[in-house]
Parts: C-alpha cells; sequence; structure tokens
C-alpha cells in the first residue's frame, strides 16, 4: 500500500459532438483518442456519470481488451477516474488483455456493477487503426440503448471530470494492489486476473471436456487448426484447446496478441482470414475456425476449406442443441436472429427475430426466454453469457462432430437435405459519406414503400422470386415494449428469400452499408443463382454513389 493517500482531482473540460456510442460502443480512429484533449478522459467520465452515485460507490467494475494500440495507456487512465468516481474495486486482465465474452463472463460472476472493454472488435489496430470503448452493464451485456443515450446526452454538457492522476497500476503481476486516496475511508484496490481460467471454468459446465479431449487426442483423433489472429482470444485458444484438451500446440496459430494484429485485419471471414483457407485446403486438417480481435466472432472451415456461412452455423447448432450437455440439463427456451427458422419451426422452439446489436439478445436472455441466438456477421452465442462468443461457438461445433460423427461437410449436407439450403452472400460497403448513404437509404425505402411493388416477380435463370412483403424493419422488444426503428430495409420473397439493406453504426470513419443476400431452396439438388445479386446492386448504382466495396464471402 503507498505511503501517502493520493490527490484527486477534479478538471475542467469541453464537451464533444460526436461521442455517440453505436451498437458497439465508440469506435474512432486511434489518434482521436490519441490527440483530443480529454477525448478518452470525456466518455469514460460519462460513463460513470451514467451509473447512480449511490450504485458506483464502492462498487466493482471489469476491465479488458483485445490488447491493441493504446489500450494499456486507455486502461490506466480508466483506473484513475474509477478510483476518483468511487468506484472502490477494479478486475483486470493480466496485461489488460481478457476477450469480450471473458469480460461478460466475470461481470456475471463476481456481480460487477458493468465493465469497460477496449476494442473495435473486428476492426484493424495500430496507430492509423482503430480504437474502441463499450460498456456493458451488470447483466454482463452491452448497455441498452437507454443507457447509451444517456452517455450521449452526458457527452454534450459535460463540464468537469474526477480523476487520480498520480495512480499507476502494474498491469502484468497477478494478485491485488491497494491504493489509498485522500477523503476516502476505504483503500482503492485493483485486482489483476488470469484471463482466461474463469472463463474456462464456465466452458468446463457447459461442454463434457473429456469428449472434447478424446475428440482432439484420442486414437482416431481429429486434425484442427485455429487461428486466433493475434487477437485476445490467442491465449484461451493456447491453454483450453491445447494445454487442457490435448491438441497440438501447432494447431493453434497467430495465439500471440499484437496491437497491430500483425498488420493483418482481424475479422474472421473468407476475405481476411486467407492464409487459414489456403492451409485448410490443403486437406490436412479436419477443422478449422479463426477468431476476431475480441474473441466475439468465429468462422467455421471444414476440410479442404468447406465454409460454413454463419447463418448456417447457427442452425446446425441449433439443429443438435442437445449435443452440448449445457442444453441437456437447462432445455431450450428459444432461438433468436432470423436465419434459424427452419429449425425452429421444425423443432417447435419460439423464433425471435431482433435487429443488429447483441444487447437485443441480452434482454431475452434475462426474461428467460432465450438460449441460443447468432447474427450474420460471425456472431455466435449462449445465454450463459450476455456477448457472442466465438470459442463457445467452436466448441459447440466440436461437441457436435464428437456426437456424429461425421465431417463438417457431411453434417451441413444432410442439414440442409432435411431443412433446405440458404445460399447466403453479403457485401460491405466501407467509409462511405454518411450524408450520401442516407439519402440512399431514403430513396431506397420510398422505391420499396411502393404498392406496386409487392407482387413484382424478378426472373433469374429459372429461379422466379416474387416480391412477398418489403418494409423498415422495425422491432418491438416482447419484455419492455421498447420499439427500436429504422433497422434495416427488408424485401422478403415467397418462399423465404431476401434482401436486406442496412447502415452499420460500428464505424470509426464515415458508415458502411451492407447488403445481404438470403435465397432458399427446400431441394438442395437445385442450384439458387446469387446471379439476384446484381438485379439489387444496380438499385445502388442508381444513385451515383462511389463505394468502395469488401466483398465478404459467396458460394
Amino acid at each position: 500500500m503507498n505511503d501517502s493517500p493520493l490527490q484527486v482531482l477534479t478538471l475542467p473540460t469541453s464537451p464533444y459532438p460526436d461521442q455517440r456510442p453505436g451498437t458497439n460502443g465508440l469506435r474512432k480512429k486511434t489518434h482521436v483518442f490519441q490527440s483530443e484533449k480529454y477525448y478518452l478522459h470525456n466518455f469514460i467520465q460519462c460513463i460513470f456519470s451514467s451509473i447512480d452515485l449511490r450504485d458506483r460507490q464502492g462498487s466493482t467494475m471489469v476491465v479488458g481488451g483485445d490488447g491493441r494500440y493504446f489500450n494499456s495507456t486507455a486502461i490506466q487512465v480508466i483506473v484513475q477516474m474509477a478510483a476518483a468516481n468511487g468506484v472502490g474495486h477494479v478486475v483486470i486482465g493480466q496485461n489488460g488483455i481478457m476477450s469480450t465474452p471473458a469480460v461478460s463472463c466475470v461481470i456475471r460472476k463476481i456481480k460487477a456493477i458493468g465493465g469497460i472493454i477496449l476494442t473495435a472488435s473486428h476492426n484493424p489496430g495500430g496507430p492509423d487503426g482503430d480504437f474502441g470503448i463499450k460498456f456493458n452493464t451488470a447483466s454482463g451485456g452491452p448497455a441498452p440503448e437507454a443507457v447509451t443515450n444517456k452517455i450521449f446526452q452526458l457527452s454534450r454538457t459535460i463540464e468537469e471530470l474526477a480523476i487520480c492522476p498520480e495512480l499507476r497500476v502494474d498491469l502484468g503481476t497477478i494478485g491485488k494492489q491497494s491504493f489509498d486516496l485522500e477523503n476516502k475511508f476505504k483503500p482503492f484496490t485493483v485486482e489483476i486476473v488470469d484471463p482466461v481460467e474463469s472463463y474456462a471454468n464456465s466452458l468446463r459446465n457447459i461442454f463434457d471436456f473429456a469428449v472434447l479431449k478424446e475428440l482432439l487426442s484420442g486414437d482416431n483423433h481429429i486434425q484442427i487448426c485455429l487461428d486466433a489472429r493475434h487477437g485476445a482470444t490467442g491465449p484461451y485458444v493456447k491453454k483450453i484447446l491445447c494445454e487442457e484438451l490435448g491438441s497440438p500446440a501447432n494447431s493453434a496459430i497467430n495465439c500471440v496478441p499484437l496491437e497491430d494484429f500483425g498488420g493483418g485485419h482481424p475479422d474472421p471471414n473468407l476475405t481476411y482470414a486467407t492464409d487459414l483457407v489456403e492451409t485448410m485446403k490443403s486437406g490436412q486438417y479436419d477443422f478449422g475456425a479463426a477468431f476476431d480481435g475480441d474473441g466475439e466472432r468465429n468462422m467455421i472451415l471444414g476440410k479442404h476449406g468447406f465454409f460454413v456461412n454463419p447463418s448456417d452455423s447457427v442452425a446446425v447448432i441449433a439443429a443438435n442443441i442437445f449435443c452440448i450437455p449445457y442444453f441437456q440439463h437447462t432445455g431450450v427456451r428459444g432461438f433468436a436472429r432470423s436465419m434459424p427458422t427452419k429449425v425452429a419451426r421444425a423443432t417447435k422452439i419460439q423464433l425471435y427475430e431482433t435487429p443488429a446489436g447483441w444487447r437485443y439478445f441480452g434482454s431475452l436472455m434475462d426474461a428467460g426466454r432465450l438460449s441460443l441466438c447468432g447474427e450474420e456477421s460471425f456472431g455466435t452465442g449462449s445465454d450463459y453469457i450476455r456477448e457472442k462468443d466465438g470459442l463457445w461457438a467452436v466448441l459447440a461445433w466440436m461437441s457436435i462432430l464428437a456426437a456424429r460423427r461425421q465431417s463438417v461437410e457431411d453434417i451441413m449436407t444432410d442439414h440442409w437435405r432435411t431443412y433446405g439450403r440458404n445460399y447466403y452472400t453479403r457485401f460491405d460497403y466501407e467509409e462511405v459519406d454518411l450524408d450520401a448513404a442516407v439519402e440512399m437509404m431514403l430513396d431506397l425505402e420510398l422505391m420499396i414503400s411502393d404498392r406496386a411493388f409487392i407482387g413484382q416477380v424478378f426472373t433469374v435463370g429459372e429461379k422466379k422470386y416474387q416480391v412477398e412483403a418489403a418494409d423498415n424493419f422495425e422491432y418491438s422488444d416482447p419484455v419492455d415494449g421498447t420499439i427500436s426503428r429504422n433497422q434495416g430495409l427488408r424485401i422478403v420473397f415467397k418462399g423465404g428469400s431476401r434482401i436486406i439493406f442496412r447502415l452499420s453504426g460500428s464505424d470509426s470513419f464515415g458508415a458502411t452499408v451492407r447488403l445481404y443476400i438470403d435465397s432458399y431452396e427446400k431441394d438442395i439438388n437445385k442450384v439458387s443463382s446469387n446471379l439476384l445479386l446484381v438485379l439489387y446492386l444496380q438499385s445502388l448504382q442508381l444513385f451515383n454513389l462511389y463505394l468502395r466495396t469488401s466483398y465478404i464471402d459467396q458460394f
């Protein structure tokens, strides 16, 4: 314990107009947080100020990040401000690294008041990359819209911030550190923890580790290749999959977290995880997976590079959910997101379709209505925490492989034969001028809102698509009645195929227009043409937008 009390200061500051959190917190270019005076401090202060003082005093908060550039510096500031704002105890992953699902897990286990996660998820890192701050509440999930709106309103009027500038934490040494602060009766404590252990304990209670160990290191074990992409998942893969479940050390690649993710893009898809895709094409490995920067997202591959699109992935888990011991004990309350629809109908399990953003799932989980959920951007998870969880999804797939003793491709083929096949593709148009993107979306909404649009038939080869419905998706939370509007333009065709246009809310610069194509075929012997996509790419070109495209995935 330090000999003399540390001084707590109240410093004047001025608001910034652009600190509205998106669906995944506040994301900006790293240099904005570094160069703009108190830009980081202001937002952190607004997070603390959004919590009632009576709840904040003496409370516990969890802090972790994906290890990207500026992570450690930001954590020191957060700890200094936590102490000055009455928080009593802060739990931090060793070296400041803790995956997003692990933060959610720890918040729930220790009953913390919330957590601050430093990540820009799948966005690039480094001095020229992105940085982000996300606040998770006591449920372990992303702050709901009412809380993020409050943080934003506070950010527009902030005049002062509280900080203990002399407080410095050793992030590398596991254990407790105590600090006396002036005018405080109790010492402020910081606890540096093994970022893996608490999370791993939860997984041991969900999956049958003995079965998984046999799958990965038994007499007839499979060969796997897991790519952590130099993000936060690396230590978890090494400790759980290699050290505990017995997979060879060389089956885990890029597992050392780096500030710039090794110069790569920590997005687990066919565009950016090309090294893994090529490795899997060799036929040496039976199962492959990649993760994003903070461990939320995952991509699943089978032998010879067989790609499982994220919509199919969550649907397969739903169809084989009782291969996972956790659900044998808890039962299945419901599925969420649009893609497990065919499985949900077949199993008579309640299905919820939500907007993009994991916080919508959290509300359903908290109400005991939801067990499994997923989204098209490679996110999958269950109700044991309140975040998407890439490693959980990989262990879920391995549990299915162990139970069925089939290849990834054979499991998918059987699934399509039972439920039909969704041919899925997605385009991202990145760093678009925001005003132009909004104008385009408004014009497109006018087009699909015309009564004459319903019933139109589009022909591609021998396949006909008739418009059954078109709208601007509006979600009414079945738990609290909260309505979320403007969640994406949907064009739904008879038979279940659909097209969605959506403006993304998780960008550090400009806007991203996401275009989703989902073409459903009941008979898998028929090939569904993605030439349908061309018709609607033309609608984008009508607005003369100069878009930089990033092709995400396709069949």
